[in-house]
């Protein structure tokens, strides 16, 4: 059998991220642990799908995604949204930024060289505080889950304190959409103390086959139903 060839180590705030590569098939680990394949990402053209439902409707949507990973949520939404979006991605590593320049580029067809994409290198959370009532959608696949893999910093952005910056950033009735590989009923909890309102879809890594993941999905509401109440109160 032909061997895994690495392509590139790099360790960030403590986490060792491996890119791997064994025919067609690349392969991103954090810790030694599967973190994303080119052969299985179904799941994260959802999280555009799924979270790009309001935004692609409107005249001038602008869109974050945090973690570029190999550029398939990137492209799933480029691919829904109008000319007129602006779509910012937010990426820690600069490595990560400069692969999906090169030899990952072509698995999802260069999104990054699409006039609408706005690269940051930047921690998705100072996106985030930077950006109040900025985003029309943020959709997240930054660790496998709402918990920290690929940066020990993540843990903030699962926090309460972490939602509470997502939600500032939409505009009213945005939606935050997070991809995780398993259920949290706990983080699902956090997002709607953090008040949003919340349902959790569950998706395939390949269509119709491989693991079951979930998209949470949740929308800031968007102020009229409360202003009605207080018209009638």
């Amino acid at each position: 059998m032909k061997p895994w060839e690495v392509l590139g180590t790099i360790t960030a705030d403590g986490i060792t991220l491996k890119l791997a590569r064994h025919d067609r098939e690349f392969l991103l680990l954090a810790d030694g642990l599967p973190l994303m394949s080119s052969r299985m990402h179904s799941s994260e053209d959802d999280l555009a799908t799924i979270g790009c439902r309001r935004a692609r409707l409107l005249p001038a949507p602008c869109v974050l995604v945090g973690g570029l990973g190999m550029g398939f949520t990137l492209r799933a939404a480029l691919d829904l949204l109008p000319s007129s979006a602006t779509v910012v991605v937010s990426e820690l590593i600069p490595a990560v930024v400069e692969r999906n320049r090169g030899v990952l580029a072509p698995l999802a067809d260069r999104p990054l060289d699409d006039p609408r994409v706005q690269v940051v290198e930047r921690d998705v959370l100072e996106v985030l505080r930077a950006n109040r009532t900025g985003f029309d959608a943020a959709l997240l696949d930054i660790d496998n889950g709402p918990s920290a893999l690929t940066s020990h910093r993540n843990g903030a952005l699962y926090a309460d304190r972490g939602i509470a910056a997502a939600r500032a950033a939409l505009k009213p009735a945005g939606i935050l959409a997070v991809w995780s590989s398993f259920a949290d009923q706990q983080f699902a909890r956090r997002l709607r103390n953090g008040g949003l309102d919340v349902v959790m879809e569950r998706v395939r890594g390949r269509p119709r086959r491989g693991p079951n993941h979930v998209i949470y999905l949740a929308q800031r509401p968007d102020g009229r139903a409360h202003a009605g109440a207080r018209a009638r109160s």
